[in-house]
């Protein structure tokens, strides 16, 4: 479907009505502010719902004051302008999610490198920084992204970051006392060079430990940086990604005392390098494994199957067979980050994938022996086609039973300043879900102050509160993170569980979740990565809508053990340990 001029049209407006939203709010601690245009007139703006659906900017409030920097502000070199991420998980075990934050650096040869930053939450709703206490970002680097999962299932999650030259496992060793915050510690197990951005984990061998997917994007020596000019809309801009050279991703086996590159051994070699960014493990094809989707910048996506009998396993990429490689019009579009699940609640996980500006996002709906390009329909392609979107997720932001979906935005150029209109910051994005009356159809809604403008990269959902509803934190270029916490008002139920495997991986990842509330019936699939560069709250959290209880929950664990649960009132976080 070919986009119309009219489209567009709709789209700037959807995004000024947005900003209008969101500055309207009170938002003193989101750093620089960025000119937008005039409001259109009334005949021209398109309908954007306001609900009772609102995320308040407590970053300052929360004691955060990590501040993210990458490179100058013109933005020379591509490096500059991919941002960083970051990970939401609980460190210390008490059931309440901390926080860790990716930072940068520069190219300038004093610059010792990133330092990145880890904060406890304090189960009041502030969050305390113990990066020093706790051993973390003490070696210089370049960051770009984190993932969490207990690696070596000792009953903490363990972290992986990546960054411009690798990729580091910190190993979370427990606090030493009572009162002190977890030590990490360096792993020299995990061996790994190159740029590397986007990081998953999940048992792909079903051995009982998380193995690990790490994407690169492209071969970058520090000391030879490639020459700067590219044009773009007749500005000069960095160079990248495309006339550069690719680099491959990887795929690393857990051995238990260390990792082992299995890219060549299982194909991840036989497929070409495709400057990869977003990533995430999922049984896309519900026969049991994890595969694998990458969304590649400038190149045609990855899906890689994870096909295995009882002496051979290989993974195949079937990205162009199952039709997620390439945009409705077949072009190969900038895929940045990915939000994986069911949004349509037919059983099975759809994807969708954030794109450049002059583009749309693309949702890939499941049908079960491919996917469908479902942008149109969904409502989801005129809004997204005048930003640059980065980070995104599916959550229920109302609790309604019905998976909305989120998506960070901010331009990579900071010269489009020069050009006027949207700008270099920009405001992000909620879209709420209609559910089954409305073909599963979304709808752009003011948000708060979600629709301030600013420069975002990574994006993470997750209760952090605690309160049953899901929070996010939106991970700025050169900025402060922000803590946009969900106050919607509690008129729905839900249910959140926090799984710990046995015979499974600790962290449950791969196991899948059922719940049926009335009319209501959803599955969640554990996930650990995704989004852009970043790893969310890995428990399983449902909105129940008017439902007070769920009458049935089921999981079934990696490896395909099943167990049921009966019925649990809503309104609490569980603990489930595998039987």
């Amino acid at each position: 479907m070919p986009i119309r001029a009219e489209s567009l049209a709709v789209a700037m407006a959807t995004v000024i009505v947005a900003m209008l939203a969101g500055c309207a709010g009170d938002s003193a601690d989101n750093g620089a502010r960025h000119e937008t245009d005039a409001a259109p007139p009334a005949s021209a703006r398109p309908d954007v719902q306001f609900t009772d659906v609102q995320f308040t900017d407590v970053t300052k409030a929360a004691g955060i004051t990590f501040r993210h920097h990458a490179g100058g502000p013109i933005k020379e070199y591509i490096v500059e302008a991919k941002g960083g991420g970051g990970a939401l998980f609980d460190a210390d075990g008490d059931g309440w999610p901390d926080l860790y934050f990716v930072d940068g650096a520069t190219l300038a040869v004093d610059d010792p490198g990133g330092q990145d930053a880890f904060y406890l939450n304090q189960r009041d709703g502030t969050f305390a920084d113990v990066t020093a206490a706790a051993r973390i970002g003490l070696e210089a680097r370049w960051g770009m992204g984190a993932v969490a999962g207990d690696i070596d299932n000792d009953g903490d999650a363990d972290l992986v970051v990546t960054h411009l030259t690798g990729a580091v496992l910190l190993r979370n060793d427990g606090a030493t006392t009572g009162a002190a915050p977890p030590q990490f510690a360096p792993d020299p197990g995990l061996a790994l060079g190159g740029w590397c951005t986007g990081a998953a984990l999940a048992d792909y061998d079903l051995d009982g430990d998380l193995d690990m997917y790490v994407a690169r994007y492209l071969k970058f020596n520090v000391d030879d940086v490639p020459p700067r000019g590219g044009m773009w809309k007749g500005l000069m801009v960095f160079a990248g990604p495309k006339g550069l050279p690719a680099a491959p991703d990887a795929l690393l086996r857990n051995d238990g005392t260390g990792f082992t590159d299995v890219s060549d051994v299982l194909g991840i070699d036989a497929v070409a390098p495709a400057w990869g960014l977003g990533v995430v493990f999922g049984d896309v094809d519900a026969d049991g494994d994890a595969d694998i989707f990458v969304a590649n910048d400038s190149a045609p996506n990855h899906l890689l199957r994870n096909d295995a009998n009882e002496e051979h396993r290989r993974f195949q990429e079937i990205g162009l067979q199952a039709r997620v490689a390439f945009s409705t019009e077949g072009t190969a579009q900038a895929g940045m980050g990915i939000a994986y699940d069911d949004y349509d609640a037919d059983g099975d996980r759809d994807l969708f994938v954030t794109h450049f500006e002059d583009d749309y996002n693309m949702l890939y709906r499941n049908d079960g022996e491919a996917f469908a390009a479902a942008s149109f329909d969904a409502g989801l392609a005129a809004p997204g086609i005048p930003l640059v979107a980065f980070g995104t997720g599916f959550l229920d932001a109302d609790n309604d039973g019905d998976l909305d979906l989120v998506v960070g935005n901010g331009h990579v150029y900071p010269q489009i300043r020069l050009l006027g209109g949207i700008g270099y910051g920009q405001p992000d994005q909620l879209f709420l879900n209609g559910g089954r009356t409305t073909g599963f159809r979304f709808v752009v809604a003011a948000a708060g102050d979600l629709a301030v403008p600013a420069v975002t990269r990574g994006l993470i959902s997750g209760d952090w509160d605690n309160d049953g509803d899901v929070d996010l934190v939106a991970l700025r270029l050169d900025d402060r993170p922000a803590l946009l916490r969900n106050d919607s008002p509690a008129e729905h139920h839900w249910l959140s569980l926090r799984l710990e495997g046995r015979h499974a991986n600790r962290s449950a990842v791969g196991a899948l979740v059922r719940v049926i509330a009335g009319d209501l019936e959803r599955t969640v699939e554990i996930t650990a990565g995704g989004s852009y560069l970043s790893s969310g709250d890995i428990r399983a959290h449902f909105g129940l809508g008017k439902w007070r209880a769920a009458d049935q929950v089921e999981i079934r664990w990696p490896g395909g053990e099943t167990q049921q649960l009966g019925r649990i009132d809503g309104d609490q976080i569980i603990a489930v340990r595998q039987p």
